[in-house]
């Protein structure tokens, strides 16, 4: 026989129908938490694994990789680059560099990692500038890591250190003209020269790229870039309508084409 429910078990006041609804609440609330407690861990955990790609990419010294120079570049290490070398009257620059050469610590330091380089060899009796101390400022330091920098930049961060800098854009001058320039440069001591190039137009792998250049071959009509990507590629020879047609690419971010700068003390 059924039970007829009466209006009174219904009532708010029932002692069952209130065990039931607080048992209810309760049960909603350990849920939301246990969901508020699993969402934060998955937040956290994204947060760490974004954080960790984060360094990977832009933070972390690049591991050594040593990759193939395409055939017309010439290793400074070969044979044949250590003849050019040893054949070249326009090696003013060579040694200074070299002394002062630094591998890049970061991916987007190249141009930070020449730089210092330059710097530490127009003042050798300085205290040493490195990467770490290169930036006056977090800001910039954080940009460059993130962004690389244009030619511009670059300029704009030498002469923060004092040096005096001739910017020269590729559209704006020409291959024997560059040619004449660097070679001279490259002759005699206390200026430098740093060149701006895309490395794709070279054969090689990844994008623009900042470097020295060491030496002048005037045989082979080839310059030697001191790539401060070290762990990618050795000092390298190129020819001077190869290094040029890489240097009049557009840069992406400036808007303009890609060349080199002139660096001497003030």
């Amino acid at each position: 026989m059924r039970r007829r429910v009466r209006a009174r078990d219904l009532s708010p006041d029932n002692p069952t129908i209130t065990w039931v609804q607080s048992s209810m609440s309760d049960t909603r609330t350990s849920i939301t938490r246990r969901v508020g407690r699993a969402l934060a861990i998955a937040v956290s955990a994204l947060t760490l694994l974004v954080g960790a790609t984060v360094w990977q990419l832009a933070f972390r010294t690049p591991a050594t990789d040593l990759l193939p120079l395409p055939e017309h570049l010439v290793a400074a290490t070969a044979v044949e680059g250590g003849r050019l070398l040893a054949d070249s009257p326009a090696v003013a620059d060579y040694q200074p560099l070299m002394w002062s050469f630094e591998t890049q610590r970061r991916p987007a330091f190249c141009g930070v990692a020449s730089s210092v380089a330059v710097l530490n060899a127009l003042h050798p009796s300085a205290p040493r500038l490195t990467q770490g101390t290169f930036f006056e400022d977090l800001a910039t330091e954080l940009n460059v890591t993130f962004k690389g920098m244009t030619l511009q930049q670059l300029a704009t961060l030498l002469r923060r250190h004092g040096a005096h800098v001739d910017v020269v854009f590729a559209k704006d001058t020409s291959l024997d003209a560059f040619r004449a320039t660097a070679r001279a440069n490259l002759s005699r001591s206390g200026d430098y020269v740093l060149v701006n190039y895309q490395r794709a137009a070279l054969g090689q792998r990844e994008g623009g790229h900042i470097s020295p250049l060491a030496a002048y071959s005037a045989t082979s009509d080839r310059f030697l870039i001191l790539d401060v990507a070290a762990y990618r590629y050795p000092p390298t020879w190129v020819t001077a309508v190869d290094l040029w047609r890489a240097m009049n690419t557009i840069d992406t971010t400036s808007g303009e084409t890609r060349g080199f700068v002139m660096i001497r003390g003030s």
